[in-house]
């Protein structure tokens, strides 16, 4: 995979594009830390991101 052993910081990870952001990043390897304005936004969307 071609992001393999990176790290990625996503801010703005909840709904929208953030979100779509930090999951292309997970799909190419890379880890990802997000952040967003609620930890709601971050619960449901990191669940949908890394299983």
């Amino acid at each position: 995979m071609l992001l393999d052993g990176k790290v990625a910081v996503v801010t703005g990870a909840g709904p929208g594009l953030g979100r779509t952001l930090a999951g292309l990043l997970s799909e190419e390897g890379a880890r990802v830390v997000v952040a967003a304005r609620t930890a709601a936004s971050i619960d449901v969307n990191g669940g949908q991101l890394f299983t």
